[in-house]
């Protein structure tokens, strides 16, 4: 019996609001299909949380022995400022405008950012990566297909789906929850300031005015595809008219992800993807993180330690780990206080796995003290992943993994006390969830880290110093590390940093 069959992966659809049995189309094949980066700008941390969590389902249904075709687009182009809408520059254009380039300079240098990113998180790469650029002729060729169905119109070289007619036959909404008759009494437009019949019919493919640099042929002249339409192409195009997963953020469920349904039952008759899967969102001390209120962080930024924010540097590790430490489903809050706990949390995992093989060996007899413990927790990690990749209780499980481990090894927990066949079981399972499943990896920290990190308990032991008016002990250390060159500096937050002479 295979491990997908022992431990069947129960999984929240976004489309049914409920818990599902996850049964693929054709088993053991999976066909899952995310929605990748708009590249335009730097990676930051929302697009860390969507590529983590999907990492995380590759990497579980692959162990479990499906074989897994994980497709994750790369828009660049089609993708304009009011989403909603379909109104306004194209963000790629904008961008490439800015700063006197050609656009494709923009999609090949932040394309490789997130590349280098998510490399570093230990992110797999996706099976396939197409582009939204590399499939016009599909796009073009599915636009095709709905007019034929009568789902979309013509206006001046520009094809706008026809949601109103869409609606009077097919269900619009499930996914999201919004219902078109209140979206169009909401509207603001004016009749006759747009050549959309209804406003919140969406672009499939949009005419280029004359400004408009990033164009191609089609049978309605030069243009240029609707953002919706490239993840409706490229899903069915590797995955079949329908396939297993669909994943994104769940800022996406409106109006992309709404209209890639709509799309696909236009040209195909049928919902794309059986199952949806959405993760939450990242914030940043409590607030919505954003350019213009200051608490933006680029992953760079992050792991380099240099924002007004941040205290120090986090290794991609760390940053996976507090992401992990979360259920996907979860919305996540990233802050300097959440980073230092999770630095150290990451650490008791990693001590463990490191010195896994410098074990003892054991003598119990089979089924010894702690032998039905220890199954328990081991089968617990597949039954907690399989119930809708639940990474943070799978975290804790494993924490209970390394008190056995480090009671071995100081010689806290007696060798008769377990049999050699659970231990092997025990250790097996702890290093395939840590490493393969969960992607973390021990690494070696520099002496540049170390040294940081020691300072910081000596502020810490100055600030208890201070607290209990040991103000003798707290100038101590003070000036004590002004002899060696690092230099404490007392905040009007109450906060104390540090610097380190050159």
């Amino acid at each position: 019996m295979s491990d997908f069959q022992r431990f069947p992966v129960q999984l929240y659809n976004s489309l049914t609001r409920k818990k599902e049995t996850f049964e693929p189309v054709a088993p053991p094949h999976v066909g899952l299909y995310v929605c990748g980066p708009t590249v335009y700008g730097e990676p930051h941390l929302g697009h860390a949380r969507a590529a983590i969590t999907f990492d995380l389902v590759f990497r579980y249904l692959e162990h479990l022995g499906y074989r897994v075709r994980y497709v994750r687009n790369i828009t660049d182009v089609g993708h304009l400022e009011d989403e909603e809408l379909d109104e306004g520059e194209d963000k790629i254009v904008k961008k490439a405008r800015l700063e006197k380039v050609e656009p494709m300079e923009i999609v090949q240098r932040y394309t490789l950012d997130y590349h280098r990113g998510m490399d570093a998180l230990n992110c797999r790469r996706p099976s396939i990566e197409p582009s939204a650029s590399g499939h016009i002729i599909e796009q073009i060729q599915m636009v095709r297909k709905i007019l034929d169905n009568d789902l979309a119109y013509e206006v001046n070289g520009s094809i706008y789906f026809d949601l109103e007619k869409y609606a009077a036959s097919h269900p619009y909404g499930k996914l999201s929850g919004k219902v078109l008759d209140e979206l169009q009494s909401g509207s603001r437009q004016t009749e006759g300031l747009d050549e959309k019949r209804h406003p919140h019919d969406f672009a499939l493919w949009k005419r280029a005015e004359p400004a408009h640099i990033m164009r191609w042929e089609s049978p309605w002249g030069e243009g240029f595809p609707g953002w919706h339409l490239e993840c409706s192409t490229m899903s069915t195009k590797y995955l079949g008219e329908q396939f297993d997963i669909h994943g994104g953020g769940m800022d996406l469920q409106f109006p992309h992800h709404e209209a890639e349904i709509a799309q696909c039952r236009g040209a195909y008759g049928k919902d794309p993807a059986r199952f949806w899967m959405h993760n939450n969102m990242v914030t940043i001390d409590g607030a919505k993180m954003s350019k213009s209120a200051g608490n933006f962080i680029s992953l760079d930024q992050l792991f380099a330690g240099d924002h007004p924010l941040l205290s120090s540097s986090y290794h991609p590790m760390v940053v996976r780990f507090l992401m992990l430490q979360s259920h996907y489903r979860s919305e996540i809050d990233f802050s300097d206080d959440a980073l230092q706990a999770a630095e150290r949390g990451y650490r008791r995992l990693m001590e463990p796995l490191k010195r896994v093989d410098d074990l003892p060996e054991v003598n119990g007899a089979e089924g010894a003290a702690l032998d039905s413990q220890i199954r328990s927790w081991c089968s617990e990690c597949y039954e907690t992943m399989s119930d809708d990749f639940n990474s943070a209780r799978t975290l804790a499980i494993l924490f209970e993994i390394t008190g056995v481990i480090n009671g071995l090894l100081h010689r806290q927990i007696s060798t008769d006390r377990i049999s050699p066949a659970v231990l092997e079981e025990m250790t097996e399972t702890f290093r395939t969830f840590v490493t393969e499943i969960l992607g973390l990896e021990p690494v070696e920290e520099s002496d540049e880290r170390r040294t940081g990190q020691l300072v910081d308990i000596l502020i810490d032991l100055r600030a208890r110093a201070r607290v209990t008016k040991d103000f003798e002990t707290a100038d101590k250390i003070r000036d004590d590390l002004a002899e060696i060159g690092i230099r404490l500096k007392d905040g009007k937050d109450g906060k104390t940093s540090f610097e380190i002479d050159a």
